[in-house]
Order: C-alpha cells, then sequence, then structure tokens
C-alpha cells in the first residue's frame, strides 16, 4: 500500500510491487551521485539518464520507500526499464506537485 500524500509510488521489480519514494535522503543521494547541484541542475541532468543513471536512481527511490535491501540486490532482479523509467518519472512528479 502506497501513501500519496508522502508522494510514494508502487513499481513492479522482480515480479513484486515495490514502494518508490522520493524523500530528502533520497535526494541528496541522487544529487550527489549524479553531481548535480541543486535542483535546476537535477533536472537538466534527469532528463538525459542513461541506464547506469536510472539504476542509481531507482535504488535511491527503493531506500526511500523503505526497500533497502531490495535496493542492495537489484543488479540480480529482471527490472523493466521502461516500468522503472515510469515509476522513477512518477515518483518525482508526486514528490513536487
Amino acid at each position: 500500500m502506497t501513501n500519496g500524500a508522502r508522494g510514494e509510488v508502487q513499481v513492479e521489480i522482480g515480479g513484486v510491487s515495490r514502494r518508490l519514494c522520493l524523500t530528502l535522503g533520497a535526494l541528496a543521494e541522487i544529487e550527489t551521485v549524479l553531481e548535480a547541484d541543486g535542483l535546476e541542475a537535477l533536472g537538466a541532468r534527469l532528463s538525459r539518464l542513461g541506464a547506469a543513471d536510472l539504476d542509481v536512481v531507482l535504488r535511491a527511490l527503493l531506500r526511500g520507500g523503505g526497500e533497502a535491501a531490495l535496493a542492495g540486490q537489484a543488479e540480480a532482479l529482471n527490472i523493466n526499464p521502461k516500468e522503472a523509467a515510469r515509476g522513477v518519472a512518477e515518483a518525482f512528479r508526486r514528490a513536487f506537485a
């Protein structure tokens, strides 16, 4: 179950519905890894995500959603990139709505 007021999003990973959430900690992690200084720079950087970048962002959002164990083993799962990108975009949309 997701908490819409908190900006949580459900995404299917490995055949199981998982929760993503853009927390302040996840946002800081994403900004650091993507070397984006502030929200404007992050927005520009997110508009041109590569596969490796998407993986980093997805892991941060999984941790933000309380799925830390899954975030640590995400490379072993069969993650649909299209579903991951949809979930990431929706998590950001909800967080900034």
